[in-house]
């Protein structure tokens, strides 16, 4: 079997997780290769994702770098053993493999913690809304008929039986952005508190008001897999997505995340009576910003 020429972000971090267990147990990569009777151009290859290993192998691995969390291992084999076909690879043409990985990752998630501080979060976006800001000129988004698809095509995450539980942080200033006029942005908003309705989604909104911690904190995405320890950070940046995999930067943003949940208004929740929202939450803003329209 030839080298892998294009690598997934799932396929990456299998490798990634391997060197590191190798690296906490104090082994050369010539030392461990040798003790599964493997070589060691064969190990760095399977380190850098460029290709696959046997489930046996990868067990052995995690067993002579003393790695004993059965919980973790198995999750590793789930890596290694995925075929990384979905619904996403209809999309291989015109998608570049960043957004094919994110929608992998999203699949396998049982969490997702996302904070938007100008757009309204993908996975919430109604088609009129996505397609005004595809249609933004100064953006320079291509192919925008197969990204609205995809696009569309992800939300139905959020559906589907047993989705994962989705908690998303929304400034105050992604609400008065005006992709689209105010009939799109009057369905934007009512999007907003349908999905509210939900019970796995969280929907909070963070108010010009509070503290700065949304400025500094930039957009992201958390996805939590059934093993914490595989989570991934993604940072949207106009170079394209950034993946975050060291248990220190998932600390960082989860502790970030934290943050942001306490200093934005409480969650929107359409069951409470019309008298409790005397005190400012996150319907409320939205309550009013829909009068303005």
């Amino acid at each position: 079997m030839g080298l892998r020429t294009t690598i997934s972000e799932r396929q990456r971090r299998l490798g990634a997780e391997l060197k590191q267990l190798r690296e906490q147990a104090g082994l050369s990569a010539g030392e461990a290769a040798a003790r599964i009777g493997m070589g060691r151009a064969q190990l760095s290859q399977i380190e850098t994702a460029k290709t696959t290993i046997l489930t046996e192998r990868l067990r052995e691995l995690c067993r002579i770098y003393g790695c004993t969390d059965k919980t973790y291992v198995d999750a590793l084999v789930a890596l290694s053993e995925a075929t990384g076909k979905g619904w996403w690879n209809a999309y291989k043409r015109p998608m570049e493999p960043g957004a094919l990985s994110l929608a992998e990752l999203e699949a396998n998630a049982v969490a997702l913690r996302m904070h938007q501080s100008l757009f309204i979060p993908g996975l919430f976006q109604t088609s009129a809304y996505t397609q005004a800001i595809f249609n933004s000129p100064k953006l320079g988004f291509e192919n925008i008929e197969e990204a609205l698809k995809f696009r569309m095509e992800r939300q139905r995450l959020l559906t589907q039986e047993n989705p994962p539980t989705v908690h998303a942080v929304i400034h105050e200033a992604a609400l008065h952005m005006r992709f689209g006029g105010p009939d799109v942005v009057r369905e934007q908003l009512l999007r907003l508190v349908e999905l509210a309705r939900l019970p796995h989604i969280t929907i909070q909104i963070y108010p010009f008001s509070s503290q700065a911690h949304a400025a500094l904190s930039g957009n992201f995405v958390h996805i939590i897999p059934s093993a914490p320890q595989l989570s991934t950070v993604v940072l949207e940046q106009p170079s394209g997505a950034r993946y975050l995999s060291e248990q220190a930067h998932l600390q960082q943003y989860s502790e970030m995340f934290d943050r942001l949940i306490e200093n934005a208004l409480a969650p929107i929740d359409v069951s409470l009576a019309p008298e409790a929202h005397s005190v400012k939450d996150s319907l409320a803003l939205i309550q009013h910003l829909l009068y303005t329209l």
